[in-house]
């Protein structure tokens, strides 16, 4: 598979949200987007930030389309009122990249009562989904071409590292486990919602042989990137932090522009097909880093159970509609 973002095609009409715009491979998505004519919303928790990123992509790109979405992930309401926000300002939503995330940090519960992961990478992207879901997919029956509407979740092969067994439904916090077990466990679970939404709304799904309409899904491991989350690690003890310098000797790690391709592909190329909708994404298959998933990623009855699990949660505390 061979892509390059230039290929994209003209995106004007269209619309797209990537949280966590301001930086990394988040800014590159969003800009490449908005190069190719879309009007892109920035998911982010900080103004501040997100407004210079939109200001920096203007000097090369003055007809730029982006707008701010105030966000804090580990706060559910903020979430919530975020997507009602967009809803009534916009008609139409082409695409939903939830890539904003960290990354095998220290242990920490937020106020909602999630480990800082497992809410932050799943839990709010998962709400977020939920609550934009009646546009996109309104968005996707009246679009005459297939595939005019997607979301992309953005997993890692640090899925590898969760806990045997995958998702910890007896004890989702992972105290006790290392910080990139319970990483391993967010980034699992970004892949099995993906698989849910292509089950729920996908080519061939019930939705799309109604006369509903179709929303393509995937989940993307973007490669080794340097980013603000690689430079994190340091501080998430020994083993794959200590490993970085290695890998950037070795020239393993890509630039957050090159990380952000396949997440572009998968939510804008018109090379991308239906059956590839479901599908666990690396395009880059450089040596040494073969796009793995492990046995639990497979596991459509896992995908299933973590669906009914995090409805019901999600319903029984308010943040969707009973």
């Amino acid at each position: 598979m061979t892509f390059h973002p230039d290929n994209l095609p003209d995106l004007k009409g269209k619309v797209f949200i990537v949280t966590g715009g301001n930086s990394g491979i988040g800014y590159h998505t969003v800009s490449y987007l908005a190069e190719h004519g879309a009007h892109v919303y920035i998911g982010a928790r900080s103004p501040e930030k997100a407004t210079a990123a939109i200001a920096n992509i203007k000097k090369t790109h003055p007809a730029a389309h982006i707008d701010l979405l105030q966000m804090d992930l580990m706060d559910l309401a903020s979430v919530v009122a975020t997507a009602q926000r967009f809803l009534a300002l916009e008609t139409a939503l082409h695409g939903l990249v939830n890539n904003a995330g960290i990354m095998a940090t220290p242990f920490e519960m937020t106020k909602d009562g999630h480990e800082a992961q497992w809410q932050t990478n799943y839990l709010a992207h998962w709400v977020l989904t939920e609550h934009l879901l009646p546009l996109m997919r309104s968005t996707a029956k009246t679009s005459p071409t297939p595939g005019s509407v997607r979301i992309v979740n953005i997993s890692s092969s640090g899925h590898l590292m969760a806990a045997k067994g995958g998702i910890h439904f007896e004890e989702l916090s992972l105290k006790e486990s290392r910080p990139w077990a319970r990483y391993g466990q967010s980034k699992l679970a970004n892949i099995l919602h993906a698989k849910t939404l292509h089950k729920n709304y996908g080519p061939g799904s019930p939705s799309a042989q109604s006369g509903e309409g179709e929303i393509w899904t995937c989940s993307v491991h973007p490669g080794i990137v340097e980013t603000n989350l690689s430079t994190a690690v340091k501080d998430s003890g020994p083993g794959v932090a200590s490993a970085f310098p290695l890998f950037r000797m070795l020239g393993m790690i890509y630039p957050a522009d090159k990380g952000s391709w396949t997440s572009l592909f998968c939510v804008a190329s018109q090379d991308m097909k239906a059956e590839q909708s479901a599908g666990y994404f690396e395009i880059h298959g450089r040596f040494g880093e073969p796009c793995w998933q492990s046995g639990a990623a497979k596991d459509w009855r896992l995908a299933e159970k973590l669906e009914d699990w995090t409805e019901e949660a999600m319903r029984k505390d308010g943040w969707i509609r009973q």
